[in-house]
């Protein structure tokens, strides 16, 4: 029998205080916890909606959450019973007492404000970074950033890292160019911080072709050379194994399914 359990720690602000007490829990249990996910500053539906399907995805998940503002709230009670998910709420027996003893049932006024501000500047400094570290602009960033995204040109680097970015997370990206050295920085850094992006060689040829079109430029070009391809390509992979980075195949990958690879691995590993 599988007793392992995957833990889902929501928070519609820090996740900070269902993160103690789920610790505290898990203690008790040692090796039958397999796993603990952390999404913290959850601000709309689509976001639960996405942590309710990949927690039915579990045999054996439970749901702890902080979530105060009724709406979100609810919503994530609608889809835990929708899944059949077991769901702990942390903060309502306290908030069900404080409105017991005084009388006065809680407000959204003196949450959302404060919140929305919080997730605003969050997400618009993580906007901001990303695009200060496009394309290896800085290598400083890349001891700053939350993750790190490397590939050669047209493997979609940019937009990902703005997609990471509307979901709190700074990321910086670094062109691979057989050319140019990596920066020493990416090896002071944790590698599982590191995600190198790869594709299909024949895939990349059309993508740098219709660039090129676009441009108005000779799509014979040796950028969309298939030899020069598999040479940046065949670096690419020296580097990623260098790095011991988490190497990501996006041939026919959207965007959100790569950033949905990436944000797993850290609410995996607790980056």
């Amino acid at each position: 029998m599988d007793e392992n359990v995957v833990i889902y720690l929501v928070s519609d602000s820090s996740i900070d205080t269902a993160e103690h007490v789920a610790a505290i829990a898990a203690s008790r249990f040692g090796a039958n916890i397999s796993q603990i996910k952390k999404f913290p500053y959850v601000g709309d539906k689509n976001q639960i909606d996405e942590i309710a399907i990949d927690a039915s995805n579990n045999k054996n998940s439970l749901i702890i959450h902080t979530m105060v503002v009724d709406e979100l709230k609810k919503h994530l009670l609608k889809k835990a019973q929708q899944y059949n998910l077991r769901i702990v709420d942390v903060m309502g027996p306290i908030m069900d007492a404080i409105e017991g003893t005084t009388g006065i049932p809680p407000s959204d006024l003196f949450f959302p404000k404060r919140k929305l501000d919080e997730d605003y500047f969050k997400k618009m400094d993580a906007i901001e970074f990303a695009v200060k570290h496009d394309d290896g602009k800085d290598a400083n960033g890349i001891l700053l950033a939350d993750v790190v995204i490397l590939g050669v040109s047209r493997t979609s680097k940019t937009p990902l890292c703005m997609y990471l970015a509307h979901k709190y997370i700074k990321a910086a990206n670094f062109p691979l160019v057989p050319e140019v050295d990596p920066p020493r920085e990416l090896f002071e850094i944790d590698h599982n911080r590191i995600f190198g992006l790869m594709i299909n060689i024949d895939n990349l040829v059309e993508i740098r072709k219709e660039r090129l079109k676009s441009l108005g430029l000779d799509s014979k070009a040796v950028y969309a050379a298939k030899d020069r391809i598999i040479k940046e390509l065949n670096y690419a992979k020296e580097v990623m194994q260098r790095l011991d980075c988490t190497v990501i195949d996006v041939t026919n990958k959207a965007v959100e399914e790569t950033a949905s690879i990436i944000l797993n691995k850290i609410n995996k590993g607790g980056l």
